[in-house]
């Protein structure tokens, strides 16, 4: 939720971290960022309350912290999303849905009615254009082409677009702890990489996480210029399940933000 009086722009999040699904490290780049923006973040806000306040919108709230009312001109109120398949009248067909209203499909994108496949946010496989259009390849291919896709073989990847934007792929530092594997670690401050200097973008940071025995990369956040792009170096490497070495012994073009890759590979150090 965020307000606009002026030139000033304030965040209000329920949560404890501005990007819950991401590491407190990478969530905790991103506010920074946006700070250095002159956007303020309120973190933890409880029992929102909003009104009018004249011409403006004054929201209240219940936070640790002074002051507990924010007025503005604007009001964004983001509390997820779901389906518009209420109206489909899927109940009459005997598609089932879940509790939030998705269609409940298996590995290769069929309902519990035969002849029937859901595809796109409405299946709940995934809430992007991409994810979207690899449901329509894997149904796509499986129905005319022979093939056995299934949407469990893809590999969880997304762009936060800030400035600079956040390229992620695979699993999060959390997630590798929860499943008990061993890995490996290895981070790089944007400040490091020469051609962000040049740029004088200069904020973020590089994270590869590597599984210690395989010796393949299991995830990814590249906060920082070019990330959005330069993720799919990595996730192309994850996909042919190569090993990490391919990066470190790589040469590339210099002076690029790639070229720093077999750095950070080389600052890999067990995960706490």
């Amino acid at each position: 939720m965020y307000q606009r009086f002026g030139s000033k722009v304030t965040v209000v999040e329920m949560g404890e971290r501005l990007i819950g699904r991401e590491d407190p490290d990478v969530s905790d780049a991103i506010r920074d960022i946006l700070r250095d923006e002159g956007i303020e973040i309120r973190l933890n806000a409880t029992c929102i309350a909003v009104e009018r306040a004249g011409k403006h919108i004054a929201v209240n709230l219940d936070c640790k912290r002074a002051p507990r009312r924010v007025v503005g001109s604007h009001l964004l109120l983001a509390v997820g999303r779901r389906p518009n398949t209420d109206d489909l009248g899927l109940d009459k067909a005997g598609i089932a849905t879940d509790d939030r209203g998705f269609i409940v499909v298996d590995d290769e994108l069929r309902t519990n009615v035969p002849g029937v496949w859901a595809i796109g946010d409405v299946n709940g496989r995934g809430a992007f254009t991409h994810t979207s259009y690899n449901d329509y390849e894997i149904l796509a291919a499986n129905l005319f082409d022979g093939e056995k896709r299934r949407v469990s073989d893809r590999i969880s990847t997304y762009g936060l677009f800030i400035d600079p934007p956040l390229g992620r792929a695979g699993m999060t530092e959390r997630e590798v702890r929860a499943a008990g594997i061993k890995a490996l670690v290895g981070t790089l401050p944007m400040a490091s990489v020469g051609r962000a200097r040049e740029r004088g973008e200069t904020q973020g940071f590089m994270k590869i996480i590597v599984a210690a025995e395989t010796k393949q990369i299991l995830g990814a956040a590249l906060l920082g210029l070019g990330g959005d792009e330069l993720v799919h170096t990595l996730l192309d490497l994850m996909y042919a399940k190569a090993p990490y070495t391919v990066i470190e012994r790589a040469m590339h073009i210099h002076p690029t933000v790639g070229e720093y890759l077999p750095t950070v590979i080389g600052n890999l150090e067990p995960m706490a």
